[in-house]
């Protein structure tokens, strides 16, 4: 069948057979199915929908182009879709701030006024200097999809790297800047991803691949990273290869160099998690780089130097994690000197400021921080204001003061001021939100899981609400990578808290909250838990009666489309609705794209028998069924988006509309020139916007903003 024909039939399918109200059966557009089976260890698979993986073909364009024709059909003729969009535009009309940083006599800081597309990146003389605009994005591109990061500064103060990104992509281009004079440099290092600028002399290092082959930038798998050293003033081409792994495609490599620039680190990585540590010394030329700790074994970070060894943040040996003193003359593990042991609770990250060691914990997913002396003696805890999440912790060894910005469900972000040597805080910048917290209640409930694992979940909700099983609720959450899931305000979730729904987040296994033992709980074999967890916290609120299974939506990004994709397909009938949004859906060939190689230490790969049949077992691809009825379900991914790949989402939605039983609405919204994330504030509303009329439409709830 020639492609002009396809053509043909999905038009006629999209004029014939128009989206229908929510009571009757929709015709989705036609998707060709081809014969392509593979076979894993003995079992075939079917994998019928393998050419949406090639997005650059114009036959995957047509397809994409009718797909989202259906469904903005659907979107238009929700009443109360376009009442929604004024409401969170509303809502996110309000001046956001970064926590300021100093460089030299100048602080940088971000600034979004409201609805500008990226935050505008200003500098001031001085605390108390008037601040003025350093980079603005907004003005680098007529849609808002540029976006700008300062990713290193020179020991000398005088210059910036910034990395520049489009569209949502992960590649982004570094150039360099002159801090006094806002002058840009010529400098323009391309085809980087996933690096800073760590500068030392006159340059600076960094993480690079080779160019992809054309057409391939978005889609091809990304190998033999290499680490570089830039001179300013010079030509890419001139870039000196520092450190590369001809052995290895598959490995990351990032480079640190401490504030007095006379040790240079190497984190070397075989994907999300293990690193092995290296430590190179800068005042010897030509100077190997020395191993500090070897394999992939466990989690190490360098925090700084003390005179000629260095304070790193582990797990090994110490699940909770703890800093170590290393020297780099006697790195065997039993020469290490312990400076902050293992606790109960987790040490979430290590920093240095001022002279002095901030230590951040986890206390059920609710930050606590300490002050220590770099040997490791006790100075103070640091007062918080409630429970929640605090950071920024961390600065030059001269600061006298730091910033750190506090936030959760009900609190606006705030950013507050600490003098190091009193320990006194005060509120230097808080958020105006048109919202006031008492109007909404906070609790943290503890369930069983299948297993009898006991999980935490936050529940946020109006005061007052009633538990009769009739309240809308949206549910959602990750259970991956370490990411440990923390108390957060968003403005995004005042609509759903303001309309009467609960928001309900639980701490699942796989992430960092408990730990590595929480972690490896929930990753490789084991992460079947993840969704038993999140199922588990489903048939708890239903019990509780904050919900029903007819009011409840499930959502999800990333790992967490995952997540969502493999609860609706193990429990469809639990839940109303699904938002998986740029899902890891196809567990197959996640790691033959882009960066997915380096997810198979959290996942497995399908190229290992065991951990095939394990993939295979859960895959919210594979696991669709022929005459089941599936939650009302819309799947969100985006054009750019080159860390999952659309091809996930296109052939998720396009076997579920194959193979959907019920009468609910299933769908697919693909965004342009966005990517992971929504690359501008405008999508970010649109999208959201589309997200919940879907939701309220489907859990029959009628927005007051009507």
């Amino acid at each position: 069948m020639n492609k002009k024909w396809i053509a043909c039939l999905i038009l006629f399918a999209l004029i014939v057979f128009p989206v229908c109200k929510k009571a009757e059966k929709i015709t989705y557009p036609l998707t060709k199915k081809a014969d392509q089976v593979d076979d894993y260890f003995g079992t075939k698979v079917a994998d019928p929908y393998r050419w949406l993986e090639d997005d650059k073909s114009e036959e995957t364009g047509k397809w994409v182009e009718a797909q989202n024709a259906a469904t903005f059909d659907y979107l238009k003729k929700i009443p109360f879709r376009e009442a929604l969009h004024k409401r969170l535009t509303e809502i996110f009309n309000y001046p956001r701030y970064s926590s300021p940083f100093r460089v030299g006599e100048y602080y940088f800081f971000y600034k979004n006024d409201g609805l500008q597309n990226q935050s505008v990146i200003y500098i001031q003389k001085g605390l108390d200097g008037q601040p003025e605009v350093f980079i603005d994005p907004n003005q680098l591109s007529p849609d808002g999809t540029i976006r700008i990061g300062l990713i290193g500064i020179s020991g000398d103060k005088k210059h910036v790297a910034i990395s520049r990104g489009e569209a949502g992509s992960d590649w982004s281009e570094i150039r360099v800047m002159e801090i006094a004079t806002k002058k840009e440099f010529p400098d323009r290092i391309q085809w980087v991803k996933f690096s800073g600028a760590a500068f030392q002399g006159n340059g600076f290092y960094y993480s690079g691949y080779d160019k992809p082959a054309p057409g391939k930038e978005l889609t091809a798998k990304n190998e033999f990273q290499k680490v570089f050293y830039h001179k300013l003033g010079d030509a890419q081409e001139k870039d000196k290869i520092i450190y590369e792994d001809h052995q290895h495609p598959l490995r990351y490599f990032g480079l640190s160099v401490t504030e007095d620039e006379t040790t240079a680190f190497l984190s070397v990585s075989e994907g999300t998690s293990g690193t092995e540590l290296y430590s190179r010394d800068l005042r010897k030329k030509n100077a190997p780089f020395e191993i500090l700790i070897k394999g992939f074994d466990f989690d190490a970070a360098a925090v700084d130097n003390v005179g000629d060894k260095f304070l790193v943040y582990t797990n090994a040996d110490a699940p909770n994690f703890k800093v170590v003193l290393i020297d780099p003359k006697k790195p065997a593990k039993e020469n290490w000197q312990t400076v902050i042991p293992e606790k109960a609770d987790v040490l979430n990250g290590a920093n240095t400021g001022g002279g002095q060691l901030f230590c951040t914990y986890l206390q059920d997913a609710n930050t606590k921080v300490y002050q220590h002396a770099l040997d490791g003696q006790f100075v103070r805890e640091i007062g918080l204001p409630a429970l929640g999440t605090a950071d920024g912790f961390g600065g030059w060894k001269d600061d006298k003061i730091l910033f750190y910005t506090f936030t959760s469900f009900t609190f606006p972000p705030t950013i507050y001021k600490y003098d190091i040597r009193s320990g006194a805080s005060e509120v230097f910048r808080k958020a105006e939100v048109k919202f006031n917290p008492e109007d909404y209640e906070v609790k943290q409930v503890f369930y069983e899981s299948k297993d009898k694992t006991r999980v935490p979940m936050f529940i946020v909700h109006k005061r007052g609400l009633v538990l009769d099983g009739k309240n809308p609720c949206y549910l959602t959450g990750y259970g991956g990578f370490n990411i440990s899931i923390q108390p957060g305000f968003s403005p995004a979730n005042i609509i759903l808290l303001e309309n009467g729904a609960i928001y309900a987040e639980p701490n699942l296994r796989g992430g960092g909250e408990y730990g590595e033992k929480w972690h490896k709980a929930g990753m490789l074999l084991n992460k079947q838990n993840v969704f038993d967890d999140f199922i588990a916290a489903a048939e708890y609120l239903i019990k509780e009666k904050y919900t029903s299974s007819d009011k409840l939506a499930i959502a999800g990004g990333s790992n967490g489309g995952l997540l969502v994709g493999a609860a609706m397909t193990q429990r469809p009938d639990l839940f109303k609705v699904a938002l998986p949004a740029v899902g890891v859906m196809d567990m197959l060939r996640y790691h033959k794209f882009t960066v997915g190689w380096g997810w198979a230490v959290e996942y497995g790969s399908s190229d290992d028998e065991k951990n095939f049949k394990n993939l295979y077992s859960y895959s919210p691809l594979h696991n669709l069924k022929e005459g089941v009825a599936y939650p009302a379900t819309f799947v969100t991914t985006a054009d750019h988006d080159d860390r999952v790949v659309p091809a996930h989402s296109f052939k998720f939605i396009a076997t579920l509309q194959e193979k959907d039983a019920g009468n609910n609405p299933v769908l697919i919204r693909i965004e342009t020139r966005s990517g992971h994330g929504s690359s501008n504030i405008t999508k970010a509303i649109d999208a959201l916007t589309d997200s919940y009329a879907f939701m309220f439409a489907n859990t029959g709830v009628k927005p007051k903003h009507e």
